[in-house]
Order: structure tokens, then C-alpha cells, then sequence
């Protein structure tokens, strides 16, 4: 009986270093306690990062299909994406301020330190920008590292995936038509012809889904157009908005002008509803700001 207890007491110590184990190697694995895992590099102290931690996947998309009343459903989307949309553009205009810092330094004749130009480097290929001079690559990455209005975001989301009721949205977070062209990477279309290879890119969250949409926008040949309206716009202290910008999505679709079209009359239906909803979340925000300020 003793003989017996014994092993029970050394197999019960025996599993319990095995969790331990199990849950210290989990923790070096994610780099930290909740099993995040983290995206790149972070900037040098003192600089914005250029990249944000990685979400963890989320497969909890709202079922938008099953809201049958139109506005109600609107408003329901464009509050889902909204927050996602503002984190992002926030992240962009701490990266485009520091962007200026540095290059007013650079245009003093200042050395940047080297935390600074590991900084600017890690930014530089996360934009894909790959300048001849050190003064091109300022100009290159401004014209990059620059926002896409929210109306402009949601309007797309929601030509894109249907007011989220498609497959790819409901099922890979996907609301923008992204593809990829690894096996695996993301959803087979049931259109897809005989000989192609590409997939609808799977996200981890909406988050990531609008990341590497603005991304595109920001990086790829196909809308140099678009960043060339925004950057006249900024030229001329106009504020950015979505209108002007849908003429540089000619490439987004095979429709062409026709997409730019409708693009253009959802903004027009649908802007009311999404400045309700902006404005609820700045509401919001103020209250939560003052609450906390009172505590």
C-alpha cells in the first residue's frame, strides 16, 4: 500500500512539472503570458512602431445576414469595422509624424542615431520603398505612410463582402477580397477557374483584415494613383476624404469605371449613416475620457 501511495505521490509531482514545463516553453514560444504572438519589429525606444502586436484569431464575425432590417445592419457593420478602422489610421499618423521629425533633422544636416535609422529602415520595407537617395526615401515614405478615410474603409468592406454576409468574411474575416497565392493560405473561391492558384486570404481578425487592406493601398503599384490624389490633397491643405480617393481604385475591380461608380453612390447613401455612427463612438470615447479623468 505505502509502495503504491508512493508512485501516485511521484506521478502527481511528475505532472505537475510537466505543466509547468508545457506552460513556461508556451510562454517563450509567444513571447509573452496570454500567447500573443507578436508581428516584426518594434520600433527603438522612443519611436512609434512599425508594426502592431498580432491579434489573436477570432473566428466570432457577427452573423450581419441574420439582421433583416437593412439600416439596422448598416449600422451594426460599419460599428464592427469602425474601431478597427481608427486604430489603424491613428498608428499611420504617429508613423507619418515621426516620418517629418526625422526628415527635418536629415534636411538640417543632422545625423539621425542609430536607433533612428533602424527605425526608419524596418518602416521603409514594411512600405516597400527601396529609394535611390536617403531625401527620395523621405518623400517616398510620406506619400505612403498616410490614412485612408473610414468612409472610404467601410464602404469598400461592405461592397466587397456584401455587408459581411459573404463566406470569406463570415469564415476568414476576409472583408475586402484579398487574395494570397500559398497553398493554404486562405479560402478556395468556387469560381476559381481550372489552372489558378489563388485563395481568399484568411485573417486572424478584423484588425489584420483592415491592416493589410490599407496596406495595399499604401504599397502597390495599382493605386499609385490614389496616394498621388492623396498627396495633392495634402499638398493643398485640403482635408482627405473618400470621394476624391475612389478614382485611384480603378484596378481594385475588373469593372473599372463602373466600380468607381457605385463606390461613389454608397458613399452618397450611406454617409449619414456612417457619420451617426463615427459620432456615437466619439461620444463614447469623450464619456470614457472624462470618467476616467474623474477617477
Amino acid at each position: 500500500m505505502q509502495i503504491q501511495k508512493r508512485f501516485l505521490v511521484i506521478g502527481a509531482f511528475a505532472l505537475v512539472v510537466l505543466l509547468a514545463l508545457i506552460m513556461f516553453w508556451r510562454g517563450v514560444l509567444t513571447g509573452n503570458e496570454d500567447g500573443e504572438q507578436r508581428a516584426t519589429t518594434a520600433g527603438p525606444e522612443g519611436l512609434p512602431v512599425v508594426t502592431l502586436a498580432k491579434p489573436r484569431k477570432n473566428h466570432n464575425v457577427p452573423d450581419f445576414g441574420a439582421i433583416s432590417d437593412i439600416p439596422t445592419r448598416k449600422i451594426e457593420f460599419f460599428s464592427y469595422l469602425l474601431p478597427a478602422i481608427n486604430e489603424q489610421n491613428a498608428h499611420i499618423l504617429k508613423q507619418r509624424a515621426q516620418i517629418e521629425r526625422l526628415q527635418q533633422k536629415f534636411e538640417r544636416g543632422e545625423a539621425l542615431t542609430a536607433k533612428e535609422q533602424r527605425w526608419l529602415n524596418n518602416l521603409a520595407s514594411f512600405y516597400r520603398v527601396n529609394a535611390a537617395s536617403e531625401a527620395d526615401r523621405f518623400a517616398t515614405l510620406l506619400r505612403r505612410v498616410d490614412i485612408i478615410p473610414d468612409t472610404l474603409v467601410l464602404i469598400q468592406a461592405a461592397n466587397e463582402s456584401g455587408w459581411g454576409t459573404s463566406r470569406f468574411a463570415a469564415d476568414a474575416r476576409n472583408f475586402f477580397g484579398q487574395w494570397c497565392w500559398t497553398e493554404g493560405c486562405g479560402l478556395v473561391p468556387a469560381s476559381r477557374g481550372e489552372g489558378q492558384i489563388h485563395e481568399v486570404r484568411e485573417f486572424n481578425s478584423v484588425t489584420e483584415s483592415v491592416r493589410s487592406y490599407i496596406r495595399n493601398l499604401n504599397t502597390h503599384d495599382a493605386y499609385q494613383d490614389l496616394r498621388q490624389i492623396r498627396a495633392e490633397l495634402r499638398q493643398a491643405s485640403l482635408p482627405i476624404t473618400a470621394q476624391p480617393l475612389t478614382h485611384g481604385l480603378m484596378s481594385y475591380s475588373e469593372r473599372g469605371e463602373d466600380y468607381i461608380v457605385e463606390l461613389n453612390q454608397m458613399i452618397r447613401v450611406n454617409l449619414p449613416i456612417i457619420r451617426e455612427v463615427r459620432e456615437s463612438f466619439e461620444s463614447n470615447s469623450d464619456h470614457n475620457n472624462q470618467t476616467a479623468s474623474a477617477n
